[in-house]
């Protein structure tokens, strides 16, 4: 890549950044994304709880998405001592796969003869219908399971080999109309459940990074 002429000692901040995260404590780094729709309309919605669990983690780690990259709220920081990128695709749910794609090849996530891609270093967060409301599953690779944020990610990737943590959103009643059904909103009244429903999670997200995805599973998988 040609970087051009520039002065003896300095380096492009697109450099500096990724060298930087590469760098980072622990020598493991993880891109770690969570799923929702962009705009104030979806902020409490139920398919947008990745997005508030990206939220959790960025405030309760210090990590500010200032950056605006491959379509994507962007910061890097650590969790557990080691390096993250935490990502929030603005790109809307059914196309979340373009982003990424983007910040998997950017961060260097790419396939290897030592590591499957992209693996335990890639964690997608996102909502699920077909567990009970609070539940968490975590899973080092599988199928979109329905979900249309999963869905074009593996198609963008071209593998199924990431880790994903679903928290369950299933309603206690039967419905009608499983689109209008996540995009509402969380009632005022159950915002409460929901803060203590994104406390475990983000234990659980903590942990993978720590210990890895198979004792994690083992944890919060019950």
């Amino acid at each position: 890549m040609l970087l051009g002429k520039q002065p003896f000692g300095t380096r492009s901040r697109a450099i500096d950044t990724v060298l930087n995260w590469q760098l980072a404590i622990g020598n493991r780094q993880f891109l770690i994304v969570g799923l929702g729709n962009p705009g104030t309309e979806y902020e409490w919605s139920r398919h947008n709880l990745g997005f508030m669990l990206i939220d959790k983690l960025s405030a309760e780690a210090g990590i500010e998405l200032a950056q605006r990259m491959c379509q994507s709220r962007v910061g890097r920081g650590e969790i557990e001592g080691h390096g993250v990128k935490l990502a929030k695709p603005q790109t809307f749910m059914n196309l979340s796969g373009e982003a990424v794609a983007c910040l998997v090849a950017k961060y260097k996530l790419a396939p290897s003869s030592e590591t499957a891609v992209p693996g335990e270093r890639l964690i997608v967060i996102s909502d699920d219908l077909a567990l009970p409301l609070g539940k968490i599953r975590i899973r080092a690779r599988g199928s979109a399971g329905g979900h249309n944020g999963l869905k074009s990610i593996i198609g963008s990737l071209g593998t199924n080999e990431f880790t994903r943590v679903r928290i369950g959103i299933q309603p206690e009643h039967p419905i009608n109309d499983t689109k209008r059904f996540v995009l509402d909103s969380f009632s005022r009244s159950a915002r409460a459940e929901v803060a203590k429903i994104l406390e475990r999670s983000a234990d659980a997200v903590r942990a993978i990074v720590r210990d890895g995805v198979l004792k994690a599973m083992t944890e919060y998988n019950s």
